[in-house]
């Protein structure tokens, strides 16, 4: 199975950096095979895509991390990143980690689709304040 794993989250100030990552530690998927992304969720709100990268390492953002954030994968250690910088306090959020070996999408397509996501994990949670 495809076991998700998250960490990197914290408490900043506006303006500063994290870097969350996620391993998948199961051992029936490689992370370089899965379409594996980022999607948040703030208090009240519904869950949303951040950041996808695909199985070719197609790459997608959502309009309100473009150019802040950056997604990338380390097929060598089954890690899934996604550096955070200029954070502002929109982007108070659990963060979670999904992945799916399935999915053939572009990633902006996955961005949209966190319903076709079959693999997710336990999330961590980022605050920043102002």
């Amino acid at each position: 199975s495809v076991q998700l794993v998250e960490s990197g989250g914290g408490s900043v100030q506006a303006g500063g950096s994290l870097t969350l990552a996620c391993v998948n530690s199961g051992k029936q998927y490689s992370a370089y095979a899965m379409t594996m992304g980022w999607f948040r969720q703030a208090p009240g709100k519904r869950r949303e895509g951040v950041a996808v990268i695909t199985r070719d390492d197609d790459t997608a953002y959502a309009d309100s991390v473009k150019g802040r954030f950056t997604i990338s994968r380390d097929n060598a250690k089954e890690t899934l990143y996604l550096q955070m910088d200029s954070l502002n306090p929109e982007d108070t959020a659990m963060y979670y980690c999904a992945a799916d070996p399935y999915l053939s999408l572009t990633a902006i397509q996955a961005l949209r689709s966190r319903g076709d996501f079959g693999y997710w994990g336990r999330g961590t949670q980022v605050t920043v304040s102002s």
